[in-house]
């Protein structure tokens, strides 16, 4: 790995603090790989940009405006790591001085909890979970004056240390800067970030994972335990999924939890019709590994030294594979080798987070990587927080710009949902729906009914019911040497916007159809300049303070 890093553009200065990092990565554990003494690299697919290896971080929780509200603009405090902006950083639309001072929020229907957006600082990091279910967020817009956030997503407790309104339902108002979330906002300042860019659908963590795989909720073919977390899709009686529910027969599934299996095609089945390699990355998913805290199994964990919460790795309902039999690895095989990792094989391309890291050091990355951190780093609150993912994400760009194939590497960081947090803007509904659980202008309506919806085929139909959407806005970042610098794109994506860049890059614009959402989203290409690779296109942070260290 050394030599690796010498021979490579990345800056000496770095290797020290790259090798550094790498030990922060997770437990060090031998692959139990079959004997392999060689690596055999694959053939380069043909690609339409330079792109030949696009990696997806797909955090957990955070709306647009909860990270990104004041950029670039940071408080500054003594004694947290210090932003500055660049000159001629472009703004966002993000909170002016009317939403910070006279929000609609500070309707008095949200009781106690009325509040303005306020700063939350990086002892604060730890907060409580808020409420972000499909019906909720709808609640909270109310039919886009987004003045009922405290009343219908906010939660009280357990709260961040402070006094006042974090500890009522009116902390869902909080928000960090870029002396808490300093990372994200560096990476900002030297590549791409979205201000328009919104979940497929509303709804949890299980919803935008779905959405972000298949762009398609709708078409739940089996359950278990119930329905309840799925709602009948129409009048063919397809099921569309709302809630969080457990993969259907993942061997780390609870018992007692709704499990669901999906139908139709997802990104996956394309990659593999088109001999793509591609990869799923997952905290935990190798259940052979025993952590330093003796947990082992489906109880892999970590405890948090900032929430003190104790999570497992591995949380089934925000796994990118198992929801569908064409791509799951329900018994978590382990690969065959090194050089199986991105190819058809025992894993049938489901992995451990760790597995990425090898196969990257080893000259195996693959054309496409879905990472999702161990539970305790991937941001979600109440087990997770902004300071453990950005140390995830930092290690993980870092060992990324060390290699050889940075040059034609992105990635894209990416959240599932917005954890019910506060942000202004809502997006436009491209899609309705009109079912018991939607509540956005009216209860039952999540805008106007489709004037086709009677004895449609729900999983052809973008119409499907519980599919509202655009859901809440969320962050995206973009880094690479041939993303545009220090750019805000305003373009309206979404999370299918990502499957919908792979199939432009490797798949000739083939979509997944059934009613995906690829076939309406935007590109994300807009956020590169493909014209010309920068000479600047590493940067190395620092996993803890999250500042520049070249």
């Amino acid at each position: 790995m050394l030599e690796k890093l010498k021979t490579s553009d990345a800056p000496r200065s770095a290797v020290a603090l790259l090798l550094t990092a790498l030990i922060a990565l997770g437990p060090t554990v031998t692959p139990a790989f079959a004997a392999s003494k060689t690596t055999v690299k694959p053939a380069t697919a043909a690609t339409t940009t330079p792109i030949q290896h696009l990696v997806v971080i797909f955090d957990e929780n955070v709306s647009f405006d909860h990270y990104f509200g004041t950029y670039p603009v940071a408080t500054n405090p003594t004694g947290e790591p210090p932003f500055h902006a660049l000159p001629n950083t472009p703004t966002v639309n993000g909170l002016t001085y009317a939403l910070s001072n006279y929000n609609p929020n500070l309707n008095p229907a949200n009781g106690t909890g009325a509040a303005n957006p306020f700063r939350l600082d990086r002892s604060q990091a730890s907060t409580a979970d808020q409420d972000h279910d499909y019906e909720p967020e709808q609640q909270a817009f109310d039919s886009g004056l987004m003045d009922l956030f405290p009343l219908n997503t906010g939660t009280a407790g357990p709260p961040p240390s402070g006094t006042g309104v974090t500890q009522t339902n009116g902390l869902v108002m909080g928000y960090y800067d870029g002396n808490t979330v300093t990372a994200m906002w560096n990476y900002a300042q030297n590549f791409a970030l979205s201000d328009n860019s919104f979940g497929t659908t509303f709804g949890p963590s299980s919803v935008g994972v779905i959405n972000l795989i298949s762009g398609q909720t709708n078409g739940a073919v089996a359950t278990l335990n119930g329905t309840g977390d799925e709602v009948n899709g129409g009048p063919d009686g397809s099921l569309t999924v709302i809630g969080d529910p457990d993969p259907l027969g993942d061997a780390c599934a609870s018992p007692t939890r709704n499990q669901v299996q999906m139908g139709g095609q997802t990104i996956g089945d394309l990659l593999n019709a088109a001999g793509i390699s591609w990869g799923a990355f997952m905290g935990g998913f190798n259940l052979n590994i025993v952590n330093a805290n003796g947990t082992t199994g489906c109880n892999r964990s970590h405890t948090s030294a900032v929430t003190g919460e104790e999570e497992t790795d591995y949380i089934p309902h925000h796994t990118f594979t198992s929801y569908w039999p064409s791509i799951a690895n329900l018994n978590h095989t382990r690969p065959a080798s090194v050089s199986e990792i991105g190819h058809s094989g025992p894993a049938n391309h489901s992995y451990d987070i760790l597995d990425f890291y090898t196969a990257a050091k080893a000259g195996n990355l693959p054309a496409v990587s879905f990472l999702k951190a161990e539970g305790y780093e991937d941001a979600h609150p109440g087990y997770s927080d902004p300071l453990d993912e950005q140390a995830f994400v930092v290690n993980t760009i870092n060992l990324l710009e060390s290699l050889p194939t940075w040059n034609s590497t992105a990635v894209v960081i990416a959240y599932d949902d917005s954890d019910g947090w506060y942000d202004h803007q809502m997006g436009p509904i491209v899609n309705t729906s009109n079912g018991p659980d939607d509540a956005l202008t009216a209860p039952g309506f999540c805008g106007t009914a489709a004037p086709t919806l009677a004895g449609y085929n729900t999983t052809a139909n973008p119409n499907a019911l519980g599919r509202c959407g655009h859901g809440p806005r969320l962050p995206m970042l973009v880094i690479s040497p041939w993303a545009r610098q220090n750019f805000v794109d305003h373009t309206m994506t979404d999370q299918s916007s990502i499957i919908h860049f792979i199939e432009d890059n490797w798949l000739g614009g083939q979509r997944i159809g059934g009613g995906s959402f690829d076939a309406i989203a935007s590109s994300i290409s807009q956020m590169f300049d493909f014209t010309q690779i920068r000479t600047n296109g590493t940067l190395i942070l620092n996993p803890n303070s999250g500042e520049p260290q070249n």
